[in-house]
C-alpha cells in the first residue's frame, strides 16, 4: 500500500506541483467501496498502469470507463470513482496554468471533464502507457512519465502569465484573496483578469477561492477528525459552520457531516489512511 507525494525534476517545476501517488491492491476484498472524490483546485493528468476505474458523476451526467491515462480538467462537482483489485493512479498535478500552456486547450473547455488522454496526445500518451505496465515502481513510472511531458513543454506555444503566479498564491492561502488585488498583481484589469482566469484555469476566479476554501476544509477535517465543525470552519477560512456547510451544499450536495460519511467508507479506509493530500 502506497499513498505519497513526489515532487518534480527541476526542469518540470514551473509545470507540476506534485506527483500523487496511490496504490492499492484490493486482492483480499471482495467489494470495494467507491471513492467520493471531492473537487479539488487543480488540473490533473492521471495514469493507471494496471487496473482502471470507473468514474460516475454524483450527479449521474455520465460515466466513464476503460481509460488508461485521463486528462482531468478543474471540477466543481463530486465523482464517484470506482477502482479494480489491482491499483494504482499516478496523478500529475498541475501548478495553475501549465496545462493551458502545454495543451492550447481553453482550460473552461476542460471543466467538469475527465477524458481519455489518448484521444488528445495520441501516439505519445500510447507509449506512456505501455512503458509504464512494465516499468519495475512507482519512480521508473514517474521518470518516464517527466520525459513525456518534457516533451510537451518543447513543443508548447503559450508563455508563463503574471496570472499563472497569482493563481498559485490562492492555493497557498489561508483565506480567499481580493480578486481586484489579484487581477492588479497580474497586470490585468479586472475584466482582462476574469477573462484570462477563465481562460487558464477554466472557471471565475471567486469560484476557484471558494474550492481552495472547501478544500482547506475538507483536508483539515480529514487530518483532525477530532475538531469540532466549528473549529473546522474558522480555521479553514469560514464565518461559521453554517457558512461552510453552504459551500458543501453547492460542491457535494451533502452537509459535511453526510459527505464525510462516505469518506469514512472509502478504499483507502480499509488500510487505515484518510485522504489529507
Amino acid at each position: 500500500m502506497v499513498l505519497s507525494n513526489f515532487l518534480p525534476s527541476l526542469a518540470l517545476c514551473n509545470h507540476v506541483r506534485v506527483y500523487r501517488v496511490v496504490d492499492f491492491s484490493f486482492e483480499n476484498i471482495e467489494n470495494i467501496p467507491f471513492k467520493p472524490y471531492p473537487p479539488r483546485p487543480e488540473h490533473c493528468l492521471s495514469f493507471y498502469p494496471y487496473d482502471t476505474e470507473i468514474v460516475a458523476y454524483a450527479d449521474q451526467s455520465k460515466l466513464v470507463s476503460n481509460v488508461k491515462s485521463a486528462l482531468i480538467g478543474q471540477h466543481n462537482v463530486v465523482t464517484n470513482r470506482y477502482v479494480g483489485k489491482r491499483f494504482c493512479v499516478i496523478q500529475v498535478v498541475f501548478l495553475p496554468g501549465a496545462l493551458y500552456r502545454l495543451t492550447n486547450i481553453p482550460s473552461f473547455e476542460l471543466t467538469n471533464q475527465y477524458l481519455d488522454a489518448e484521444a488528445i496526445f495520441s501516439k505519445d500518451i500510447k507509449e506512456v502507457n505501455a512503458k509504464l505496465s512494465e516499468a519495475p515502481d512507482h519512480r521508473k513510472m514517474i521518470a518516464i512519465i517527466e520525459v513525456f511531458l518534457l516533451k510537451l513543454i518543447q513543443r508548447s506555444k503559450h508563455d508563463f502569465h503574471p496570472l499563472d503566479f497569482t493563481s498559485k498564491l490562492m492555493l497557498q492561502a489561508k483565506t480567499p484573496m481580493p480578486i481586484e488585488w489579484l487581477a492588479k498583481e497580474s497586470y490585468l484589469s479586472l475584466r482582462q483578469y476574469e477573462r484570462k482566469f477563465m481562460e487558464r484555469m477554466g472557471i471565475p476566479p471567486k469560484h476557484f477561492n471558494r474550492i481552495v476554501r472547501f478544500e482547506n476544509a475538507y483536508r483539515l477535517r480529514n487530518q483532525h477528525a477530532d475538531l469540532d465543525w466549528l473549529s473546522i470552519a474558522m480555521n479553514a477560512g469560514y464565518y461559521d459552520y453554517q457558512h461552510l456547510a453552504k459551500d458543501y451544499k453547492a460542491f457535494t450536495s451533502k452537509t459535511p457531516i453526510d459527505f464525510h460519511a462516505l469518506d469514512l467508507a472509502a478504499p483507502e479506509r480499509k488500510f487505515g489512511e484518510a485522504d489529507t493530500y
